[in-house]
């Protein structure tokens, strides 16, 4: 996500392929992480990345993949990367790790899941510090149906206010269903809100609805994701971002976007 000179923002990326969400994110990988016995690993290719219905990749392609480690306990441990655009956000950086762990325990059709989330954008520089962010998360599920609440106990991916405030505390609610129709087909959808603390037009609403098919282990997706971001680039909203970004927060690209306008997500992925 962008950072601009008067009200700064920074928004990072999380997801993890799962086998019916397209795209899914790190968040709810970290929550199915603990279904698995023991490593496994996914790899996948996406049209265009959203992280909480925010452009991460300028429209462009992704390609992301990762790993997790989940004991019979309950515990796991993962980690998550893909590419991004300098200009949403991480200046000089073009690359998103994700490293998280957690406790996860179901009983019947209900599940509870706690843990932690940390991203990081290795070559990035901004206010000559590497973009990061750090957030605590618990979630509760019954049958295919999830509730996640995110809470950002760093500045949320870097990001300041206009006096240079902290923006520590903001949070993000996610409501989302994955159901299998069988037959190797599902469908899912998604509704979440973010709280961005003490950035003002900061805040919005995104949603998701997407079908699957798995097709002898290759699960191909569709989605279409939106918000209600401020994104005009005609009104120099929020969400407007350039194809570039300075250290400073300065935008140096020659193209803009707004980056929660809706669009179709195609994907193919692989968990193995």
């Amino acid at each position: 996500m962008k950072k601009i000179s008067v009200s700064i923002l920074a928004v990072g990326a999380a997801a993890l392929v799962a086998a019916f969400s397209a795209p899914a994110f790190a968040e709810e990988a970290a929550a199915s992480a603990a279904e698995v016995p023991a490593l496994t690993g996914n790899l996948g290719l996406f049209s265009s990345y959203r992280f909480r219905g925010i452009d991460q990749t300028f429209g462009k392609p992704a390609l992301q993949g990762g790993f997790d480690y989940a004991h019979s306990s309950g515990v796991y441990v993962g980690n998550w990367n893909s590419n991004v655009n300098s200009g949403a956000g991480y200046p000089e950086g073009n690359l998103e790790m994700d490293f998280y762990g957690g406790y996860k325990q179901a009983i019947g059709d209900f599940g509870i899941d706690v843990g932690g989330l940390y991203y990081y954008y290795p070559g990035s520089t901004y206010l000559n510090k590497t973009v990061k962010n750090g957030e605590f998360y618990v979630g509760a599920s019954w049958k295919f149906v999830t509730l996640k609440y995110s809470y950002a106990v760093t500045d949320y991916f870097g990001a300041k206010t206009s006096t240079g405030g902290d923006t520590k505390g903001s949070s993000y609610i996610d409501l989302s269903a994955n159901y299998d129709l069988g037959e190797g087909w599902g469908i899912n959808g998604h509704v979440g809100h973010l709280d961005f603390a003490k950035i003002s037009n900061g805040s919005y609403t995104d949603w998701k609805i997407g079908v699957t098919k798995d097709l002898s282990g290759w699960v191909v997706g569709l989605a279409y994701i939106g918000t209600d971001a401020k994104g005009d680039c005609a009104a120099a909203e929020f969400y407007c971002f350039s194809s570039d970004l300075s250290p400073a927060g300065v935008q140096t690209g020659t193209k803009t976007r707004d980056a929660g306008r809706g669009t179709a997500v195609l994907s193919v992925t692989k968990s193995f």
